[in-house]
């Protein structure tokens, strides 16, 4: 790589950084380019080489952080050891990638409250559920198949599985007093004990 890709590079991850201090702060609506640029310390005009708006930059500052979470998601299911295990770590992993990014998680919650009224969101946080949601069932059917999780244990339980760790996420994003790290093993414990057949409960 060149010194002047190399300084490309290192431009457009400034600008990212500060567009997720920026949009964490004031909010996605309220944020302006030229905000990210002043906490950038940089042009407005910089700022737009890289970028053509506030969505194709946010969108963009949430790649890195989509592909941390797929890294995730693939270790589960690519793993070795039982299913439960694996979903175990799994929990494990989100909660500790999402305790390690605050910023990004405010900027979700305060995406996803914009787009409530049918404003494009530029991050496909159905998407993002959805991906989730497969990988925990895959693993609950794992489990089926090894006997480790009653009858009729699937997508469903997946859902509430996901639904459990957005709610301490919120939580903590709420009320900072909610310690989101330590909260992978109780979540492991409700969420994965009530699955386990009555006997081996």
């Amino acid at each position: 790589m060149s010194p002047k890709q190399v300084d490309r590079a290192a431009r457009r991850q400034k600008v990212l950084d500060a567009a997720v201090r920026v949009f964490a702060r004031k909010g996605f609506a309220a944020a302006r380019i030229e905000d990210v640029a002043t906490e950038a310390g940089i042009g407005k005009g910089s700022v737009y080489l890289e970028f053509g708006s506030r969505e194709e930059l946010l969108g963009a500052a949430f790649e890195a952080y989509a592909d941390r979470s797929a890294a995730v998601l693939r270790q589960a299911a690519e793993g070795s050891g039982p299913a439960l295990d694996r979903l175990a770590a799994l929990v494990d992993a989100v909660v500790e990638l999402l305790a390690g990014e605050p910023d990004r998680a405010r900027i979700v919650l305060d995406v996803w409250a914009v787009s409530r009224d049918g404003t494009t969101c530029p991050i496909d946080m159905a998407g993002v559920y959805r991906a989730h949601r497969a990988a925990i069932t895959a693993l609950l059917r794992e489990a089926a198949a090894e006997g480790t999780v009653r009858a009729g244990v699937g997508e469903r339980h997946a859902a509430v599985i996901v639904g459990a760790i957005e709610g301490c996420l919120l939580q903590w994003l709420l009320d900072p007093r909610v310690p989101l790290a330590e909260l992978a093993a109780p979540l492991t414990e409700m969420c994965l004990e009530g699955l386990r057949p009555k006997e081996a409960a």
